[in-house]
């Protein structure tokens, strides 16, 4: 089906008390491995791809970014369940803008360097440029602490304020606020507990949705509070990785001598479509947790 104004799968989230999973792929087997978990459990789902990741200038070659929105587009044209699709966390603004021509219905501009009127000033711009072309727009105001270390590093993180929260939403109309209330970027071992009375405390101000990212290491308990305050979108992708990781490693440990086994010709051995098996077990082990299954 066509891709599903994001607007409109929020406010049915709002309505029926449920969150919508952003699952993040990086290849094609992922972002359909996605799809039949929301298409097995009847999800609405956003699909999409991370800017930070595919403009990084460490990459070796240069992406096109028109290349992954075709495909994310087409893929949710092809899923039976409804689909949002983001263009997530990008610090690059060309390449923000370029999502929002080249078929992302919802994109995400991030600057951690940035002070919070310059920040202000650009998702504002961002804003009106993306609303009369049907694309919404993501933001954040707080950097969430980071896991990748194996350890929290709290260091350059910081907590969302409410009354700054409200703020910023009035000053930029956008349409939906990421916040920082306890959840962990790149979380690789634990969970962690939300502080909910901040997260009410932000509820209270701010009239949007509301977004978590992290959610790989959130709490079962506190994620199903945080749905009940007004969460509408929440962000998974290190465990999809590992995951992906570990079954493609698991295959490779009994290298056949053809290769179209390995790679293409879509059977048991083929890795390419263990990853995508294992991506939507990834999915399903999550998904019920959002209070989404059968809604779509």
């Amino acid at each position: 089906m066509p891709l599903k104004p994001v607007s409109e799968l929020f406010a049915a989230a709002l309505a029926g008390g449920y969150s919508l999973g952003y699952f993040e792929s990086w290849n094609l087997e992922s972002l359909l491995g996605i799809i039949d978990a929301a298409e097995q459990t009847r999800s609405p789902v956003i699909i999409g791809f991370n800017g930070e990741h595919l403009t990084a200038p460490e990459r070796l070659a240069q992406e096109r970014i028109a290349v992954y929105g075709a495909l994310g587009k087409t893929a949710a044209e092809n899923a039976s369940v409804p689909c949002g699709f983001i263009f997530n966390e990008c610090p690059s603004e060309p390449a923000v803008w370029q999502a929002v021509e080249t078929g992302f219905n919802l994109v995400m501009l991030v600057d951690q360097h940035a002070n919070l009127d310059d920040y202000t000033r650009r998702v504002s711009r961002l804003v009106k440029f993306a609303h009369p072309r049907g694309v919404a727009v993501e933001a954040e105001i707080d950097e969430l602490p980071c896991g990748a270390s194996g350890e929290i590093d709290p260091s350059h993180s910081s907590l969302t304020d409410p009354d700054r929260a409200a703020r910023f939403v009035t000053e930029t109309g956008i349409d939906l606020l990421s916040v920082s209330v306890g959840n962990v970027h790149i979380l690789l071992q634990g969970e962690h507990d939300l502080d909910l009375e901040r997260l009410a405390a932000i509820r209270q101000k701010v009239n949007i949705p509301l977004g978590l990212h992290g959610g790989s290491g959130i709490s079962d308990a506190s994620l199903r509070e945080a749905i009940k305050l007004g969460v509408t979108k929440v962000a998974y992708g290190t465990y999809l990785k590992r995951r992906y990781l570990s079954a493609v490693r698991d295959a490779l440990g009994d290298i056949e001598l053809n290769p179209h086994e390995l790679l293409g010709m879509g059977g048991k051995k083929d890795v390419l479509t263990i990853g995508r098996a294992a991506v939507r077990e990834a999915v399903l082990e999550r998904i019920h947790l959002l209070g989404c299954c059968g809604k779509a």
